[in-house]
């Protein structure tokens, strides 16, 4: 019987509060063009074959390392003045995370960012999905 090759999916999540307004994309007097502010949940999902050794994809502890760094750039912070996030839309938040994660963990294959009180949120799966 041939050996089956097992791949396994890890979550790691974090919260940041953030604020940020989209002037830019709609018409004046819409509900986002004013500076305004939400807690924003975020996903990473990674993907791989536990180390034989390990029985790891990734260490947890890296992983929270990860996030960590992530929250204190997003945390309190307001958003259109990150670089690379001038134009804060979650498609845009998404992408910028993959693009920070996927550096230091190749095995992400996902991002979720979701903004809970609205009941809003944007997968993304990276460049070559």
């Amino acid at each position: 019987m041939p050996r089956r090759i097992m791949a396994y999916e890890i979550t790691k999540s974090f919260v940041f509060d953030a604020a940020h307004q989209l002037a830019a994309n709609v018409q004046p007097g819409h509900l986002y063009a004013g500076l305004h502010g939400h807690s924003f949940d975020c996903e990473l999902t990674f993907r791989g074959t536990p180390d034989a050794r390990t029985g790891w994809i990734r260490d947890f502890a890296e992983l929270q390392a990860i996030c960590d760094s992530l929250r204190d750039q997003l945390d309190h912070k307001y958003l259109n003045e990150i670089p690379g996030l001038e134009r804060p839309t979650l498609e845009r938040i998404c992408a910028w995370i993959w693009d920070k994660v996927a550096v230091q963990a190749p095995e992400l294959i996902r991002v979720r960012v979701h903004r809970g009180s609205f009941r809003e949120g944007c997968t993304y799966t990276g460049p070559d999905a």
